[in-house]
C-alpha cells in the first residue's frame, strides 16, 4: 500500500470535509448546518474540520467557490457583440444559477450562491459592498471597451441590481417572475441615458504621490482573476494594493492612468479564510459570466490578483496589510518613481507625472 505524503493526506482530508459540507448545506442550508454533522459525514473529528477551515462561514464560502469553479467559464465568444447583446448574454449566464421552483430550499440556496445570513457582521458587510462596487467596475470596463469615452458604471450597477434582485426573489418566492423577461430588460437597459460622468469631489484634494527612486524588486507571479493567466509585476505601470474595505479605489487608479498604462490591483485582507474567500467567490462568479458575454479583446484593461500571502504588498513596502490598506506605486524602467498611501493613493500614483492630474469631469480613459 502506497503511503501518502503529509501534503497528500491534508488534501484528502480537505476534499472529504468539502464533500461532506456540500451535502450538509444542500440538506439543511447555512443557518441549520452543523459542523459536528459535517465531521461525522466526513468520518473525521471536529478538530480535523476546524484545522482546515476556521469557521462554518469559511466552509460555506469554500463550498460555493468550488461550485463556481466547477461550473467553468463556458464558451467564450469569438468577437464581442454590441452592448445590448452583451448584456443579454451576461444576464443569461448569471441567471443559470436560478433553481427550479420545485427544488428543495436548502439546495436552491446553495445553487443561488446565497449569502443570506452569512454576511452579518460589519467587516463582511463592508467587504461585500466593496466587492460589489468592484464587480460593477469590471462589467462597466467591458462595456466601455466599445465606447471608450462613455462611463458605464451606473449602467453596470443597475444591471447587477436587477440580477441580484431576481436571485433574492428566487430564494424567498420561488417561481416568481420570468428569467427571459429579466434578460430582455437587461438588453433594453443598454440604451438608457444615465448621464454617467466621473468627477468625484474629493479627488482634487488628494495628496499627490511622493517622487521616489527606489529599485523595484518584483514579487513572484500570481494568477490574474480576470484572465486566469499568471501575471508578473516586472513591467512599467501602476500597482494598487487595496484592502477589502477599499476596493472602490480601483476605479480611481483606472480613470487616472495614462493611455497604455498597465494597472494592477492586488487585494489584501487580514482574514483570507473568510473575507478573502468572499472576494474570490464573487470575482470568480462575475468573471465566469463576463467571459461568456465578451470576447477577450473586451475584457477589462486591468489585472486583478488576490494577494492572500501579501507578497505584492511586501514588495510595494506594506509591512502589515489589512482590510483598510490603500497603497499604490508607479513603476518605470525597474524603478518605483512615485509612491502614495492612504485615501486617494490609487489615484495619486496613477496620476503621478501626468501633465495635468486634476479631474476634468469627463469619463477618464
Amino acid at each position: 500500500m502506497v503511503r501518502l505524503t503529509r501534503a497528500q493526506q491534508q488534501e484528502r482530508t480537505r476534499a472529504a470535509v468539502l464533500a461532506a459540507s456540500r451535502r450538509e448545506f444542500s440538506e439543511h442550508g447555512y443557518a441549520e448546518a452543523k459542523v459536528d454533522r459535517i465531521a461525522e459525514r466526513a468520518e473525521l473529528t471536529r478538530g480535523a474540520v476546524y484545522s482546515n477551515f476556521p469557521s462554518k462561514r469559511a466552509l460555506y464560502l469554500a463550498v460555493l467557490l468550488d461550485l463556481v469553479e466547477e461550473a467553468g467559464a463556458g464558451q467564450v465568444p469569438a468577437s464581442s457583440p454590441g452592448p445590448a447583446e452583451a448584456l443579454g448574454a451576461f444576464a443569461r449566464a448569471w441567471l443559470e444559477r436560478l433553481p427550479l421552483a420545485d427544488e428543495p430550499p436548502a439546495a436552491g440556496h446553495l445553487q443561488l450562491r446565497s449569502l443570506a445570513g452569512v454576511v452579518a457582521d460589519e467587516p463582511a458587510r463592508t467587504a461585500l459592498a466593496q466587492v460589489t462596487r468592484l464587480e460593477a467596475l469590471l462589467l462597466a470596463l467591458a462595456l466601455e471597451s466599445r465606447a471608450p469615452r462613455q462611463r458605464r458604471v451606473r449602467l453596470a450597477e443597475l444591471v447587477l441590481t436587477l440580477l441580484h434582485g431576481s436571485g433574492h426573489l428566487a430564494e424567498v418566492a420561488p417561481g416568481f417572475g420570468d428569467p427571459f423577461d429579466v434578460v430582455r430588460a437587461c438588453e433594453q437597459l443598454a440604451g438608457i441615458d444615465l448621464a454617467d460622468t466621473w468627477d468625484p469631489p474629493h479627488l482634487p484634494y488628494v495628496t499627490p504621490a511622493q517622487p521616489s527612486q527606489e529599485r523595484w524588486v518584483p514579487p513572484a507571479d500570481l494568477p490574474d482573476q480576470l484572465t486566469g493567466r499568471r501575471v508578473g509585476f516586472g513591467d512599467a505601470g501602476v500597482i494598487a494594493v487595496l484592502g477589502t474595505g477599499r476596493l472602490e479605489a480601483a476605479e480611481e487608479a483606472v480613470r487616472a492612468a495614462r493611455p497604455g498604462d498597465r494597472v494592477t490591483v492586488a487585494v489584501v485582507t487580514s482574514d483570507a479564510a473568510e473575507l478573502g474567500r468572499l472576494v474570490r467567490l464573487r470575482i470568480s462568479d462575475l468573471t465566469g459570466c463576463l467571459r461568456r458575454a465578451f470576447a477577450p479583446d473586451a475584457w477589462p484593461r486591468l489585472h486583478l490578483v488576490l494577494d492572500d500571502q501579501a507578497v505584492v504588498a511586501s514588495a510595494v513596502g506594506v509591512p502589515q496589510a489589512d482590510d483598510a490598506t490603500e497603497v499604490a506605486v508607479r513603476i518605470e524602467a525597474g524603478t518605483v518613481v512615485a509612491r502614495a498611501q492612504g485615501r486617494g493613493a490609487a489615484h495619486a500614483a496613477a496620476a503621478a507625472g501626468a501633465p495635468d492630474s486634476t479631474p476634468s469631469g469627463g469619463t477618464g480613459p
